[in-house]
């Protein structure tokens, strides 16, 4: 990987981390800012802001006008992160290497902390001051709407909550995922792909890395449960075994996994290729970085 990645990676995670600093509200009744902030700051990849803003760059769009579906984007993930350690779902005590918000302000907290996030996300995408076009602000309010709701992460977790000891062919499985993890993915391609007047042709082929890429991350998520251990993560290890939930692994095993992950990662940098754009190097690195990532 070129030796320049790392250094872009953590320019933008930088970034990323004062914008979002910024756009979270300083205070709210009864200190839900407090838990807001907890849930979004200090931790994480930051994998949906860097796609966002590396797609923005492919399409020649200024970069401060992406980061606001970047900081959106990445409230949403929180926000799901939040509702998803709660103990009527996944009742997990550890996220980015810290304890889960419901551990450390209370379930009702955490439960209203998520929704506010919800809320904030939309907000970032509207401003008052005439700082985004109507028309894009509509764009990326639906791409984030369709792609958190009920046809794409909320449908997904459903579905993973109806799953816990069945066992799901192939098919299935993958279109879990698809919904659950890789249609905010895809979504974070395609808010920065909306910054920018681009064809058709390249806005599937961009929608066609972006799935490839999502189904990619949630395969080496089921691998590395499986072989990394908490401290690595900064989640709590093992648990899909534990719950007796379907995975990749279990239903493939850890080798075909990895091969499945590297197929899709091929996938990935295949629809790249075809989108006739020139500066989506960033783009190649981060389907790499997902790919063969360790935690």
């Amino acid at each position: 990987m070129p030796i320049e990645f790392s250094p872009w990676v953590a320019e933008q995670q930088a970034n990323v981390e004062l914008a979002l600093s910024a756009a979270l509200p300083q205070a709210a009744p009864a200190g839900l800012c407090r838990a807001m902030r907890y849930a979004v700051l200090d931790g994480g990849k930051r994998l949906r802001p860097l796609l966002v803003l590396a797609t923005a760059e492919a399409v020649g769009a200024p970069a401060a006008l992406a980061m606001r579906a970047a900081c959106a984007v990445e409230m949403i993930h929180a926000y799901s992160l939040v509702h998803d350690d709660m103990p009527c779902m996944d009742n997990d005590v550890l996220r980015r290497g810290k304890p889960t918000v419901h551990v450390q302000f209370g379930e009702a907290s955490a439960l209203l902390a998520g929704d506010a996030l919800q809320a904030q996300a939309f907000e970032v995408l509207l401003p008052e001051d005439g700082s985004v076009p109507a028309a894009l602000s509509v764009r990326w309010c639906r791409l984030l709407a369709v792609a958190s709701g009920a046809c794409g992460m909320a449908g997904g977790q459903a579905i993973d909550l109806a799953s816990v000891g069945v066992a799901l062919d192939q098919s299935a499985l993958t279109q879990m995922h698809r919904l659950k993890t890789g249609a905010l993915l895809q979504a974070s391609v395609m808010m920065g792909a909306a910054c920018a007047d681009i064809s058709a042709a390249q806005t599937q082929a961009l929608a066609r890395y972006g799935a490839a890429l999502g189904l990619a991350f949630q395969v080496v998520d089921d691998v590395l449960d499986v072989t990394a251990d908490a401290s690595t993560l900064g989640k709590t290890a093992g648990k899909d075994a534990a719950n007796d939930k379907p995975t990749f692994v279990s239903l493939m095993g850890i080798t075909q996994a990895q091969a499945h992950a590297d197929a899709l990662l091929d996938e990935a940098h295949q629809a790249l290729a075809h989108t006739g754009l020139t500066a989506v190097e960033r783009l190649h690195q981060l389907a790499d970085w997902v790919a063969r990532r360790s935690h």
